[in-house]
């Protein structure tokens, strides 16, 4: 019996005819048949294979912050929440100095940030992004994608290794936490601190105005004790804030400024208590009654009796006109 063609055929006319036979077709050129080795394709699979899982392994250390990346310190913002009171320009110039002779050494620790795409909020090093901003060159970061309770423990315990930062600044970024409701946990694992100190922290930014904090500045020399000696004399002072800033002078270093202010709690005269004037005005059928104290710069005004809620709400909703005719009450007439 007769072997069979390996090109299987339904009769003698289909064929194929041997490659010896076939005529070029005119304006067509066949290309050259050559014979791919097994082996090359395996090769060229094999590398596009190796180039994707590097560049797999490559995004995933990316998004592990395992690898530094140079940004546009245009597109970076700062974090959300502030743990400075400023920036020493002479610290910053001798860092500027510093980058640029030996380039920057340790990169900075940003996330994508979460409301704007394309831009990135740091999570430490914002003396390095001022640095480099100054040197007009790009910022060494390393990129991770970050929980807002992630980013602040960063933030904070990065701040802790460097010890840069003064007490009364670590404890105004522990009450800046506590007013965005980060949880004590939160707060103690960013400053790595126990709750009693916590404790003590915001208690000395809560008896001094958030103004005179910021005039004194970071004082790097004063820590806890003298922090919390000034805020329990200036509760037992009873001094006008103003007067107490009045005392700083801006040409002294933030430590000084933190010893004056020390020293206008004593030398300042207290505040004399102003006795309230006193105003009562009560209906004719004497469903309610309405009384004012009154001193330079407040009025307190209480309503009573039965009526006393509903008469105050009804005032509440007329304010806009009162004042209005208020103020022009107070307009001199024409002629005067």
């Amino acid at each position: 019996m007769a072997r069979k063609n390996l090109i299987e055929v339904s009769s003698a006319e289909e064929a194929p005819t041997p490659m010896a036979d076939i005529r070029p077709i005119a304006g067509f050129v066949a290309p050259a048949v050559r014979s791919a080795p097994i082996g090359g394709i395996t090769r060229t699979l094999g590398n596009i294979t190796q180039k994707f899982e590097r560049a797999q392994d490559l995004e995933k250390q990316l998004a592990e912050g395992k690898i530094v990346v140079e940004l546009d310190p245009a597109v970076v913002d700062g974090s959300f929440v502030s743990d400075r009171l400023s920036i020493d320009p002479v610290e910053l110039g001798d860092l500027v100095a510093q980058i640029k002779e030996h380039g920057q050494q340790v990169p900075i620790l940003v996330r994508p940030h979460p409301e704007v795409n394309g831009r990135y909020q740091v999570a430490y090093g914002h003396r390095r992004l001022a640095a480099v901003k100054e040197l007009g060159t790009k910022v060494r970061a390393v990129i991770r994608d970050l929980s807002d309770d992630q980013l602040v423990v960063s933030q904070g315990q990065e701040n802790n290794a460097r010890t840069n930062l003064s007490y009364i600044e670590r404890a105004l970024f522990a009450a800046r936490l506590e007013d965005r409701s980060f949880s004590r946990e939160v707060i103690m694992a960013a400053l790595n601190i126990d709750k009693a100190a916590l404790s003590k922290m915001l208690s000395v930014v809560r008896a001094i105005p958030i103004e005179l904090i910021e005039a004194i500045g970071s004082a790097p020399e004063v820590g806890r004790r003298r922090w919390m000696e000034f805020a329990e004399k200036l509760q037992k002072a009873k001094v006008e804030t103003q007067a107490v800033l009045a005392a700083l002078s801006a040409d002294n270093s933030s430590d000084q400024r933190f010893q004056q202010a020390a020293g206008a709690l004593t030398s300042i005269p207290k505040m004399t208590r102003e006795e309230p004037r006193t105003n009562l005005w009560g209906a004719k059928d004497k469903s309610v009654s309405v009384n004012v104290k009154a001193t330079a710069n407040k009025a307190i005004v209480t309503y009573e009796a039965k009526d006393g809620p509903s008469f105050a709400a009804y005032i509440t909703a007329r304010l806009d006109d009162l004042y209005e005719a208020f103020r022009k009450s107070q307009k001199p007439a024409i002629g005067d």
